[in-house]
C-alpha cells in the first residue's frame, strides 16, 4: 500500500503518517495541490491519497480526471466538521476522516482500499482448479495471458497472481486497452516529455515506469492498435521504453499480465494481432471458466453481492427465498459474475422486506443467451416480466409464493444451503437440465415468430438500446453483457443519435468520460 499524504494538517500529519507505516503503508508527503500531482505523474506513485480538507479538493480530483489518474481520495480535517465533510464528498472524496487520527480508523480505510473488490469468491471445483493453477505460475516471472468472457474476473484473477508472486509488494499497475483512445494509449503506457504533445503540460511518467520492479496488467489487450503493437513487443523484448518526445530509453523490469475476452488464436490467424506478441505475452495460460460452467458459485457469489449491496444501502440483513435462487441458477448469465453483481444491486433496491423474491429479480432477455445454452432465463408469466406495469409505474407487489417444483433426476435442487464451515457445498447443477430445457422449448418459437419482417439493424438497434437502459445508461457493463468494445458501442450510440433515436445518458461514474 503506497500512501500519499498532501497538506499540512496543522501537525497532526506526523502521526497520522506514522499510524499508517506501522499498518505497513509506504508513506509519501506533499504540502501542496501541485506537488501531489507531480508525486503521481512519477513511477511512484500511490494507491491512497489523504488530502487536507482546506485544500481544493474539487479542482485535484478534476485534474486527476483530465490526466486519466484513477486513485482514491479520502479527506481529512481538524475535528467533525460536518459541512467540510459533505463538501469533501460531493467533491469526489470516498470518505471523511476527523483528525487527531484514530489508529483502528485508518488500518480499516488502508484496509479496505486494499481489500476493495480484489477477493475471489468461489466454491466450484472448476473455479477452484483455475486458482490452483494460477497460484503454481504464480512465483515465476512468467508472462500470463488470462482468459474469459466478459465478466468472468480476469482482472481479479490478474491481482489474485500477483499477491502470490514475488512482486507483492511492489506496484500492481492496471491499463485498459479498451477504454483509452489509440491516440492516448501510447502516451498511458509509455509516457511523455513536457510539451509532447498539445496537452503535455508536463512530464508524465507511463505505466511501464510505473509498475517498474512490480506487475503490469493490460487488460483488454486484443483492443490494441497493430502499429502500437510493435512498439509492445519492443519494450518486452529490449526490457526498456521510450517516452514520446524523448530521445533517451527507459529500462524498466516488469512483469507482464494479459487479458482478452477474444480468441486471440483467431486474431492472429486474421491479422489483427501480431503473431510475436502473442507468443511473447502467452508463456503460460490461465481460462477462467464462465459462470454457467461452474454453477456451485452462483449461490455463493450472490449472497455475497446480497450483503455488500445490502450495507453499502443501510438496508439491514437480506436474504434469497429459493423461488429467487431457482431463478439465479438457472439464466444463462451472459455477462457472467459482472451481470450476477448488478443483479442482485438491483435485487437490494427493489425488495421489500428482509426477503428478496422472483418479484425482485430482474434478468436479460434469453436473446441473449449464449448459442447452444439450455438455460433458462425469466419466465414470461414471472411479475420481473414487466417489473414496472404498475400504477405510475410502480413495481408491483409480489404475488404469492408458490413452492418450487420437485427436483427432476439430473435437474435443479429444490432448496439450497450456503455451506458449512466455510467448505463448498452441494450447489450442483446440470448443463441441460430437463427444466431449463422445458422452459426454452416453450418460448423459442414465440421469440422467432416476433422478428420476422425486421431487418437485422432494426434488431440489433433495439437490442443494443434495451440493453443500455437495463444498465441504467453504464456503456461499459453494456457493452460487456453484449460481448462488443466499448469503441463499438459509442459509435452505435453515436450513429442512433444522429438518427434522431433516443439514447439512455451514461451512468454518473461515466458522464466524465463518455
Amino acid at each position: 500500500m503506497r500512501l500519499l499524504i498532501v497538506g499540512t494538517l496543522e501537525g497532526y500529519i506526523t502521526a497520522a503518517g506514522k499510524i499508517a507505516m506501522k499498518r505497513g503503508a509506504k508513506v509519501s508527503h506533499t504540502d501542496s495541490i501541485e506537488g501531489a500531482l507531480t508525486a503521481l505523474r512519477a513511477a511512484a506513485g500511490a494507491d491512497l491519497v489523504m488530502i487536507d480538507v482546506k485544500l481544493d479538493i474539487a479542482t485535484f480530483i478534476d485534474s486527476l480526471k483530465s490526466e486519466r489518474i484513477t486513485i482514491p481520495v479520502v479527506a481529512c480535517g481538524i475535528g467533525t466538521d460536518a459541512a467540510a465533510a459533505v463538501r469533501a464528498i460531493r467533491a469526489g472524496a470516498k470518505e471523511y476522516l476527523p483528525l487527531p487520527p484514530n489508529a483502528e480508523l485508518i488500518a480499516a480505510v488502508l484496509e479496505a482500499v486494499a481489500e476493495e473488490s480484489h477477493s475471489i469468491v468461489c466454491s466450484d471445483p472448476a473455479m477452484l482448479a483455475t486458482l490452483r493453477l494460477a497460484e503454481q505460475v504464480a512465483p515465476s516471472d512468467a508472462s500470463v495471458m488470462i482468459t474469459g468472457e466478459s465478466g468472468t474476473g480476469k482482472e481479479l484473477m490478474a491481482r489474485f497472481i500477483h499477491r502470490k508472486s514475488r512482486r507483492s509488494g511492489e506496484p500492481f499497475v492496471a491499463v485498459n486497452c479498451a477504454a483509452i483512445p489509440e491516440n492516448l494509449l501510447e502516451s498511458e503506457l509509455f509516457g511523455h516529455e513536457k510539451g509532447a504533445f498539445t496537452g503535455a503540460v508536463a512530464r508524465r511518467l507511463g505505466k511501464f515506469e510505473e509498475a517498474n520492479n512490480g506487475t503490469l496488467l493490460l487488460d483488454e489487450l486484443s483492443e490494441m492498435h497493430p502499429r502500437l503493437q510493435a512498439k509492445l513487443l519492443r519494450a518486452i523484448q529490449e526490457k526498456e521504453i521510450d517516452r514520446i518526445g524523448s530521445s533517451q530509453p527507459v529500462k524498466v523490469n516488469v512483469r507482464l499480465i494479459a487479458t482478452s475476452n477474444r480468441n486471440l488464436e483467431a486474431e492472429v490467424r486474421s491479422g489483427n494481432f501480431r503473431e510475436d506478441l502473442y507468443f511473447r505475452l502467452n508463456v503460460f495460460s490461465v481460462a477462467i471458466p464462465s459462470l454457467r460452467e461452474r454453477p456451485a458459485d452462483i449461490p455463493m457469489i450472490a449472497e455475497h453481492f446480497l450483503k455488500k449491496y445490502a450495507e453499502a444501502n443501510g438496508l439491514g440483513d437480506k436474504r434469497l427465498t429459493e423461488d429467487a435462487m431457482l431463478m439465479l441458477k438457472t439464466h444463462h448469465w451472459r455477462g457472467n459474475v459482472r451481470e450476477l453483481e448488478n443483479t442482485m444491486h438491483r435485487a437490494v433496491l427493489l425488495s421489500r422486506g428482509e426477503e428478496v423474491g422472483p418479484e425482485a429479480i430482474m434478468l436479460t432477455s434469453k436473446m441473449l443467451a449464449p448459442e447452444g445454452s439450455a438455460q433458462a432465463s425469466i419466465p414470461s408469466d414471472s411479475p420481473v416480466a414487466n417489473p414496472f406495469a404498475g400504477p405510475g409505474g410502480t413495481v408491483p407487489a409480489a404475488a404469492p409464493s408458490q413452492p418450487a417444483p420437485p427436483a427432476q433426476p439430473g435437474g435443479l435442487p429444490t432448496s439450497y444451503g450456503p455451506p458449512k464451515g466455510g467448505k463448498p457445498g452441494p450447489y450442483g447443477m446440470a448443463a441441460n437440465s430437463s427444466a431449463a430445457a422445458a422452459a426454452n422449448a416453450g418460448t423459442s418459437g414465440a421469440g422467432l415468430a416476433a422478428l420476422i419482417g425486421r431487418t437485422v439493424a432494426d434488431v440489433e438497434r433495439d437490442l443494443i438500446l434495451e440493453t443500455l437502459t437495463h444498465c441504467l445508461g453504464n456503456r461499459t457493463h453494456a457493452a460487456n453483457i453484449l460481448g462488443i468494445s466499448i469503441r463499438t458501442l459509442r459509435n452505435k450510440l453515436k450513429q442512433y443519435g444522429d438518427e434522431g433515436r433516443s439514447v439512455p445518458t451514461p451512468g454518473n461514474d461515466e458522464r466524465a468520460t463518455a
